[in-house]
């Protein structure tokens, strides 16, 4: 894992901006116009005491509801949870700093529960905040990064917002990982950076933002520092036929598209919900 810094070793805002104009070719068709491009700031991610954050809504959730902070499973403050572990509405008054597009802070933000967590198949935390998105954007003037509900694009240019270290990176989704192992646990379907992700210990629970839509496609996670075969801090990918590859220095990613069916009305975390796949407790 990009590991706690506390602990073991050791959206946003989106402004659009305009695209490049269409250009008609000196013969034949005209070629498209480029897709505009979000402009992506630190505006509504968050530091967690060991991590980094975002503050996050499902496409459905409304302005009244208790907010939500998108994390890594082994970033909450009780520890990693263990492989087959979930954890669900554990009360927390965990705080957050609420980072400005400038990446200053601005407020600090509490917790009232882990409303969902764990290591299983991905590696996310979804804290439920005291105060609802009304709240956030009236006192603040931040509005919450949303979760896209589709399966993120290989070749997409994507941006890893780190509020714990002030800290962007730019990179592409270079393709996607089966299964992922490190250690005890194993992941589904992760994301796989560009080398250009060169994402470090503290940048877990960073979200990972399309720049062309300006969502949230994954949740920062791990990445092979050493060239180990799946063990702590050194993830292997496994295909479906079971080969192993170890890329040595490439980062990972957990898709979040996954979370949306499970986002009931308040934001309830349902995983009885229609499309829900989540692990249950």
């Amino acid at each position: 894992m990009k590991k706690p810094l506390a602990g073991a070793l050791l959206s946003l805002l989106l402004v659009g901006a305009a695209g490049a104009p269409a250009v008609a070719a000196p013969a034949g068709p005209q070629t498209r116009p480029a897709p505009a491009a979000a402009a992506v700031t630190y505006a509504g991610t968050v530091a967690l005491s060991n991590c980094s954050g975002s503050v996050v809504r499902a496409p459905s959730s409304q302005p009244g509801d208790r907010a939500l902070v998108l994390s890594n499973g082994h970033c909450l403050e009780t520890g990693f949870p263990a492989a087959g572990q979930v954890i669900k509405d554990q009360p927390s008054t965990r705080s957050f700093s609420l980072l400005n597009s400038a990446g200053s802070k601005v407020a600090t933000l509490r917790a009232s529960k882990v409303a969902y967590a764990t290591m299983t198949d991905t590696d996310v935390s979804l804290y439920q905040l005291t105060t609802t998105y009304a709240q956030i954007q009236s006192q603040y003037g931040i509005s919450a990064l949303t979760l896209n509900d589709a399966r993120p694009a290989q070749g997409s240019a994507i941006k890893v917002v780190s509020g714990y270290w002030k800290r962007t990176y730019s990179c592409n989704v270079d393709g996607f990982a089966y299964r992922l192992k490190e250690g005890a646990w194993t992941w589904k379907d992760s994301v796989r950076y560009t080398p250009s992700c060169n994402t470090i210990g503290g940048t877990s629970g960073s979200p990972v933002i399309d720049t062309t839509t300006g969502k949230v496609v994954a949740v920062n996670n791990t990445g092979n520092e050493d060239g180990g075969r799946c063990t702590d801090n050194n993830p292997c990918e496994v295909d479906e036929a079971g080969k192993v590859t170890v890329r040595q220095g490439i980062n990972y990613a957990q898709e979040t598209y996954t979370l949306v069916p499970c986002i009931g009305p308040g934001n309830v975390i349902d995983l009885n919900r229609a499309g829900c796949a989540l692990p249950k407790p």
